[in-house]
């Protein structure tokens, strides 16, 4: 009988990252549907409202892309503002922008606190857990 190698572990991905992608991209099909509102409301002409909507649906989905990168946390912050800035279109969206603002803080925080304890923890670690 031969021993029985362990199963080839993947590498943990941060979850700094994947926590602001995640808010990112959420923020994404929050503009669009702020977007719908917008346009169903008539509070611009249409072409500036697909217009600001779309472009701001598209920045964030490709600076979801670019978090973890040098900047990308930097120009996802000011991404914020543009959700926020969404609110003279839809007033509604100073509140549910606002919200998103703090998910994105909690986000960052709560990734890079996530991904120091798990450092830590391989540091301390540095064989892995043992098998049971």
């Amino acid at each position: 009988m031969s021993a029985q190698q362990p199963a080839p572990t993947r590498p943990k991905r941060p979850a700094k990252p994947q926590f602001t992608q995640a808010t990112l991209m959420l923020e994404a099909f929050l503009v669009g549907f702020a977007t719908l509102v917008a346009y169903g409301l008539r509070v611009a002409p249409p072409a500036t409202v697909w217009t600001l909507g779309g472009v701001t649906c598209v920045v964030l989905i490709l600076l979801s892309g670019y978090v973890g990168k040098p900047g990308g946390y930097v120009a996802g912050s000011v991404a914020q503002l543009a959700v926020l800035a969404f609110g003279v279109l839809v007033p509604l969206m100073f509140v549910v922008g606002g919200v998103f603002v703090v998910l994105w803080v909690v986000a960052l925080r709560l990734g890079g606190r996530i991904d120091r304890e798990r450092a830590e923890w391989d540091a301390a670690h540095p064989d892995g857990p043992t098998p049971a």
